[in-house]
Protein backbone atom coordinates (compact mmCIF):
# COMPACT_ATOMS: atom_id res chain seq x y z
CA UNK A 1 0.00 0.00 0.00
CA UNK A 2 3.06 2.10 1.01
CA UNK A 3 4.79 1.46 -2.65
CA UNK A 4 1.49 2.53 -4.48
CA UNK A 5 0.83 5.22 -2.32
CA UNK A 6 4.20 6.96 -3.31
CA UNK A 7 4.00 5.94 -7.04
CA UNK A 8 0.28 7.84 -7.43
CA UNK A 9 2.39 10.80 -5.10
CA UNK A 10 5.11 10.78 -8.04
CA UNK A 11 2.63 10.62 -10.93
CA UNK A 12 0.63 13.63 -8.92
CA UNK A 13 3.62 15.95 -9.63
CA UNK A 14 3.95 14.80 -12.92
CA UNK A 15 3.27 17.52 -15.80
CA UNK A 16 1.07 16.87 -18.83
CA UNK A 17 2.96 18.95 -21.36
CA UNK A 18 1.45 19.93 -24.83
CA UNK A 19 4.54 19.81 -27.01
CA UNK A 20 3.86 21.97 -30.33
CA UNK A 21 7.31 21.36 -33.02
CA UNK A 22 8.95 22.74 -36.23
CA UNK A 23 8.07 20.50 -39.31
CA UNK A 24 11.44 18.78 -39.48
CA UNK A 25 10.93 17.87 -36.19
CA UNK A 26 7.43 16.04 -36.88
CA UNK A 27 9.08 12.49 -36.65
CA UNK A 28 10.88 12.94 -33.22
CA UNK A 29 8.23 14.56 -31.54
CA UNK A 30 5.75 11.85 -32.32
CA UNK A 31 8.45 9.52 -31.17
CA UNK A 32 8.55 12.01 -28.22
CA UNK A 33 4.62 11.61 -27.06
CA UNK A 34 4.63 7.89 -27.79
CA UNK A 35 7.49 7.74 -24.69
CA UNK A 36 4.44 9.70 -22.57
CA UNK A 37 0.78 9.31 -22.37
CA UNK A 38 1.88 12.67 -20.40
CA UNK A 39 2.46 14.52 -23.69
CA UNK A 40 0.21 15.90 -26.15
CA UNK A 41 1.11 16.71 -29.23
CA UNK A 42 -0.21 19.73 -30.44
CA UNK A 43 0.14 21.75 -34.03
CA UNK A 44 0.97 24.71 -35.77
CA UNK A 45 -0.07 26.25 -39.15
CA UNK A 46 3.03 26.86 -40.65
CA UNK A 47 1.98 29.02 -43.66
CA UNK A 48 3.67 32.30 -45.89
CA UNK A 49 2.50 35.06 -47.15
CA UNK A 50 2.78 36.11 -50.88
CA UNK A 51 6.28 37.78 -49.91
CA UNK A 52 7.53 34.65 -48.23
CA UNK A 53 7.51 36.08 -44.58
CA UNK A 54 5.79 33.38 -42.11
CA UNK A 55 2.03 33.41 -41.49
CA UNK A 56 1.60 31.77 -38.74
CA UNK A 57 -1.20 29.95 -36.20
CA UNK A 58 -1.20 28.41 -32.93
CA UNK A 59 -3.93 25.74 -32.92
CA UNK A 60 -5.69 25.56 -29.87
CA UNK A 61 -4.32 28.64 -28.50
CA UNK A 62 -7.20 29.49 -26.35
CA UNK A 63 -7.17 26.24 -24.42
CA UNK A 64 -3.49 26.41 -23.72
CA UNK A 65 -3.86 29.15 -20.30
CA UNK A 66 -2.44 27.47 -16.68
CA UNK A 67 -0.77 24.31 -19.25
CA UNK A 68 2.52 23.33 -19.83
CA UNK A 69 4.11 23.91 -22.91
CA UNK A 70 6.65 22.66 -25.01
CA UNK A 71 8.56 23.32 -28.22
CA UNK A 72 10.49 21.12 -30.49
CA UNK A 73 13.10 23.51 -32.46
CA UNK A 74 15.60 22.68 -35.17
CA UNK A 75 17.23 25.46 -36.65
CA UNK A 76 18.45 23.13 -39.26
CA UNK A 77 19.13 26.70 -41.66
CA UNK A 78 19.18 29.85 -40.63
CA UNK A 79 16.36 30.40 -43.40
CA UNK A 80 13.95 28.18 -40.71
CA UNK A 81 15.44 30.09 -37.81
CA UNK A 82 12.99 33.24 -37.84
CA UNK A 83 9.68 31.35 -38.44
CA UNK A 84 10.48 29.38 -35.24
CA UNK A 85 11.40 32.04 -33.11
CA UNK A 86 8.14 34.17 -34.15
CA UNK A 87 6.55 30.88 -32.35
CA UNK A 88 8.68 30.21 -29.59
CA UNK A 89 8.34 34.26 -28.47
CA UNK A 90 4.81 34.00 -29.10
CA UNK A 91 3.94 30.20 -26.68
CA UNK A 92 5.04 31.85 -22.98
CA UNK A 93 2.37 34.83 -23.79
CA UNK A 94 -0.54 33.01 -23.85
CA UNK A 95 -0.97 32.65 -20.06
CA UNK A 96 1.11 29.09 -19.74
CA UNK A 97 2.33 27.86 -16.57
CA UNK A 98 5.15 27.03 -17.87
CA UNK A 99 7.53 27.02 -21.42
CA UNK A 100 10.12 24.73 -22.32
CA UNK A 101 11.89 24.94 -25.52
CA UNK A 102 14.02 21.82 -26.44
CA UNK A 103 16.54 22.74 -28.93
CA UNK A 104 18.28 19.33 -29.32
CA UNK A 105 21.19 20.73 -31.97
CA UNK A 106 22.65 24.02 -31.01
CA UNK A 107 24.21 24.82 -34.55
CA UNK A 108 25.63 28.03 -33.96
CA UNK A 109 27.99 26.29 -31.66
CA UNK A 110 31.33 25.69 -33.32
CA UNK A 111 31.29 29.27 -34.05
CA UNK A 112 32.47 30.80 -30.44
CA UNK A 113 35.60 32.05 -30.91
CA UNK A 114 37.10 35.64 -31.74
CA UNK A 115 40.64 34.51 -33.34
CA UNK A 116 40.98 38.33 -34.55
CA UNK A 117 39.29 41.88 -34.53
CA UNK A 118 36.44 41.16 -36.83
CA UNK A 119 35.10 37.48 -36.19
CA UNK A 120 31.76 37.26 -35.09
CA UNK A 121 30.86 35.23 -32.62
CA UNK A 122 27.33 33.74 -33.77
CA UNK A 123 27.40 31.34 -30.73
CA UNK A 124 27.01 34.46 -28.54
CA UNK A 125 24.32 36.10 -30.86
CA UNK A 126 22.29 32.73 -31.00
CA UNK A 127 22.26 32.84 -27.08
CA UNK A 128 21.51 36.43 -26.59
CA UNK A 129 18.38 35.72 -29.12
CA UNK A 130 17.13 32.59 -26.92
CA UNK A 131 17.63 34.82 -24.05
CA UNK A 132 15.29 37.03 -24.75
CA UNK A 133 12.23 34.52 -24.92
CA UNK A 134 9.47 36.52 -23.28
CA UNK A 135 9.26 34.80 -19.51
CA UNK A 136 5.98 32.37 -18.96
CA UNK A 137 3.63 32.63 -15.72
CA UNK A 138 6.04 30.10 -14.42
CA UNK A 139 8.85 31.72 -14.98
CA UNK A 140 12.34 31.51 -16.92
CA UNK A 141 12.11 29.24 -20.21
CA UNK A 142 13.86 25.70 -19.75
CA UNK A 143 16.10 25.36 -22.59
CA UNK A 144 17.07 21.96 -23.47
CA UNK A 145 20.38 21.66 -25.59
CA UNK A 146 22.20 18.17 -26.13
CA UNK A 147 26.28 17.96 -26.24
CA UNK A 148 26.41 21.86 -26.85
CA UNK A 149 29.82 21.95 -28.21
CA UNK A 150 31.77 24.41 -26.32
CA UNK A 151 31.01 23.99 -22.54
CA UNK A 152 32.02 28.06 -22.06
CA UNK A 153 28.75 28.52 -23.77
CA UNK A 154 26.71 27.55 -21.06
CA UNK A 155 27.61 31.17 -19.43
CA UNK A 156 26.17 33.10 -22.61
CA UNK A 157 22.88 32.73 -21.97
CA UNK A 158 21.15 35.28 -19.42
CA UNK A 159 18.69 34.90 -16.68
CA UNK A 160 15.22 34.77 -18.86
CA UNK A 161 16.06 31.26 -19.64
CA UNK A 162 17.49 28.35 -17.56
CA UNK A 163 19.36 26.57 -20.04
CA UNK A 164 19.61 22.31 -19.39
CA UNK A 165 22.53 20.66 -20.98
CA UNK A 166 22.44 17.13 -21.78
CA UNK A 167 23.94 14.53 -23.42
CA UNK A 168 23.39 11.62 -25.94
CA UNK A 169 26.71 9.62 -24.14
CA UNK A 170 23.87 6.66 -22.14
CA UNK A 171 22.07 6.14 -25.80
CA UNK A 172 25.46 5.06 -27.11
CA UNK A 173 26.62 3.15 -23.65
CA UNK A 174 23.74 1.05 -24.05
CA UNK A 175 24.09 0.25 -27.68
CA UNK A 176 27.49 -0.46 -26.82
CA UNK A 177 26.37 -3.68 -24.16
CA UNK A 178 24.25 -4.69 -27.11
CA UNK A 179 26.93 -5.44 -28.94
CA UNK A 180 29.06 -9.05 -29.28
CA UNK A 181 32.16 -9.47 -27.83
CA UNK A 182 30.85 -5.71 -25.50
CA UNK A 183 34.37 -6.68 -23.74
CA UNK A 184 36.35 -6.09 -25.92
CA UNK A 185 35.54 -2.13 -26.59
CA UNK A 186 38.13 0.89 -26.40
CA UNK A 187 36.45 4.47 -26.78
CA UNK A 188 39.02 6.79 -28.79
CA UNK A 189 38.88 10.33 -28.45
CA UNK A 190 39.71 12.35 -31.95
CA UNK A 191 41.45 15.06 -29.39
CA UNK A 192 41.79 16.36 -26.21
CA UNK A 193 38.77 18.30 -26.12
CA UNK A 194 36.68 15.57 -27.00
CA UNK A 195 38.39 13.73 -24.11
CA UNK A 196 37.67 16.07 -21.59
CA UNK A 197 33.89 16.57 -22.49
CA UNK A 198 33.38 12.43 -22.18
CA UNK A 199 35.89 10.85 -20.55
CA UNK A 200 33.89 10.83 -17.28
CA UNK A 201 30.96 9.08 -18.43
CA UNK A 202 32.46 6.24 -20.16
CA UNK A 203 35.73 5.55 -17.48
CA UNK A 204 34.21 1.91 -17.47
CA UNK A 205 35.92 1.64 -20.84
CA UNK A 206 39.89 1.70 -21.92
CA UNK A 207 40.65 4.22 -24.10
CA UNK A 208 42.49 6.06 -26.90
CA UNK A 209 43.29 9.81 -27.09
CA UNK A 210 44.32 10.93 -30.55
CA UNK A 211 46.02 14.09 -31.37
CA UNK A 212 46.78 16.49 -34.57
CA UNK A 213 49.80 17.58 -35.08
CA UNK A 214 51.63 19.85 -37.50
CA UNK A 215 54.40 18.05 -40.14
CA UNK A 216 55.25 20.77 -42.51
CA UNK A 217 52.32 22.67 -44.05
CA UNK A 218 49.64 19.33 -43.11
CA UNK A 219 48.45 18.23 -39.73
CA UNK A 220 47.80 14.67 -39.06
CA UNK A 221 46.35 12.89 -36.71
CA UNK A 222 48.65 10.35 -34.44
CA UNK A 223 47.69 8.43 -31.14
CA UNK A 224 48.56 10.34 -27.93
CA UNK A 225 48.19 7.35 -25.31
CA UNK A 226 46.02 4.11 -25.39
CA UNK A 227 46.44 0.82 -27.23
CA UNK A 228 43.70 0.25 -29.86
CA UNK A 229 45.14 -3.41 -31.09
CA UNK A 230 43.23 -6.34 -31.22
CA UNK A 231 39.75 -4.34 -30.08
CA UNK A 232 36.91 -2.28 -32.00
CA UNK A 233 37.51 0.92 -31.03
CA UNK A 234 34.71 3.74 -31.19
CA UNK A 235 35.72 7.21 -32.01
CA UNK A 236 33.33 9.33 -29.80
CA UNK A 237 32.93 13.09 -30.55
CA UNK A 238 29.94 15.99 -29.95
CA UNK A 239 29.58 16.69 -33.99
CA UNK A 240 30.51 15.82 -37.31
CA UNK A 241 31.06 17.85 -40.09
CA UNK A 242 32.57 16.94 -43.07
CA UNK A 243 33.95 13.75 -41.71
CA UNK A 244 37.88 14.31 -42.38
CA UNK A 245 39.00 13.77 -38.64
CA UNK A 246 37.08 11.09 -38.29
CA UNK A 247 38.65 8.88 -41.39
CA UNK A 248 41.86 10.35 -39.95
CA UNK A 249 41.58 8.55 -36.92
CA UNK A 250 40.34 5.33 -38.51
CA UNK A 251 42.96 4.96 -40.52
CA UNK A 252 45.30 5.55 -37.83
CA UNK A 253 43.45 3.22 -35.37
CA UNK A 254 43.34 0.52 -37.80
CA UNK A 255 47.25 1.10 -38.75
CA UNK A 256 47.55 0.06 -34.95
CA UNK A 257 45.78 -3.12 -35.00
CA UNK A 258 42.06 -2.12 -34.26
CA UNK A 259 39.81 -5.04 -35.40
CA UNK A 260 37.07 -2.93 -36.15
CA UNK A 261 36.56 1.00 -36.08
CA UNK A 262 33.25 2.63 -35.18
CA UNK A 263 32.22 5.78 -34.67
CA UNK A 264 29.25 8.15 -32.44
CA UNK A 265 28.56 11.65 -32.64
CA UNK A 266 25.51 13.20 -30.89
CA UNK A 267 24.55 15.39 -33.64
CA UNK A 268 24.89 14.58 -37.45
CA UNK A 269 25.40 17.92 -39.51
CA UNK A 270 27.09 16.38 -42.57
CA UNK A 271 26.71 19.55 -44.79
CA UNK A 272 27.32 19.08 -48.70
CA UNK A 273 26.12 15.50 -48.40
CA UNK A 274 29.14 14.37 -46.52
CA UNK A 275 27.55 11.10 -44.87
CA UNK A 276 28.19 10.07 -48.55
CA UNK A 277 31.67 9.41 -47.31
CA UNK A 278 31.47 6.80 -45.03
CA UNK A 279 28.67 4.44 -46.93
CA UNK A 280 29.42 1.05 -47.46
CA UNK A 281 28.89 1.50 -50.95
CA UNK A 282 31.80 4.48 -51.26
CA UNK A 283 34.90 2.67 -53.01
CA UNK A 284 37.07 4.71 -51.26
CA UNK A 285 35.85 3.64 -47.54
CA UNK A 286 34.52 0.32 -48.32
CA UNK A 287 33.64 -1.18 -44.48
CA UNK A 288 35.67 1.26 -43.24
CA UNK A 289 33.36 1.60 -40.18
CA UNK A 290 31.33 -0.85 -39.02
CA UNK A 291 28.96 1.23 -36.99
CA UNK A 292 28.41 5.34 -37.71
CA UNK A 293 25.80 6.00 -34.63
CA UNK A 294 24.27 9.29 -34.95
CA UNK A 295 21.30 10.74 -32.88
CA UNK A 296 17.89 12.41 -34.35
CA UNK A 297 19.17 15.84 -33.30
CA UNK A 298 19.50 16.76 -37.34
CA UNK A 299 16.30 15.35 -38.88
CA UNK A 300 17.72 15.76 -42.61
CA UNK A 301 20.61 13.98 -41.93
CA UNK A 302 18.19 11.41 -39.84
CA UNK A 303 16.18 11.31 -43.70
CA UNK A 304 19.03 11.10 -46.04
CA UNK A 305 20.96 8.09 -44.02
CA UNK A 306 17.94 5.93 -43.83
CA UNK A 307 18.70 2.04 -44.33
CA UNK A 308 22.20 3.14 -45.21
CA UNK A 309 25.08 0.96 -43.87
CA UNK A 310 27.10 1.50 -41.58
CA UNK A 311 24.34 4.43 -40.59
CA UNK A 312 21.97 3.85 -36.98
CA UNK A 313 19.99 6.20 -35.02
CA UNK A 314 19.81 6.17 -31.32
CA UNK A 315 16.81 8.34 -30.72
CA UNK A 316 16.86 11.22 -28.33
CA UNK A 317 12.88 10.63 -27.75
CA UNK A 318 13.07 9.04 -24.38
CA UNK A 319 15.61 11.21 -22.88
CA UNK A 320 13.45 14.51 -24.29
CA UNK A 321 10.75 12.80 -22.51
CA UNK A 322 12.22 12.37 -19.47
CA UNK A 323 13.74 16.40 -20.05
CA UNK A 324 10.19 17.93 -20.16
CA UNK A 325 9.27 16.25 -16.69
CA UNK A 326 12.24 18.17 -14.90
Amino acid sequence: MEVEKVETQQQQKMKQVHLFYCVESEELARNVAAHSELITLQSINWRNFDDGFPNLFINNAENLRGQHVAFLASFSSPGVIFEQLSVIYALPRLFVASFSLVLPFFPTGSFERMEEEGDVATAFTMARILSNIPISRGGPTSLVIYDIHALQERFYFGDHVLPLFVTGIPLLKQRLHQLPESDKIVVAFPDDGAWKRFHKLLDHFPMVVCAKVREGDKRIVRIKEGNPAGCHVVIVDDLVQSGGTLIECQKVLAAHGATKVSAYVTHGVFPKRSWERFTHKNNGMENAFAYFWITDSCPHTVKAIANKPPFEVLSLAGSIADALQI
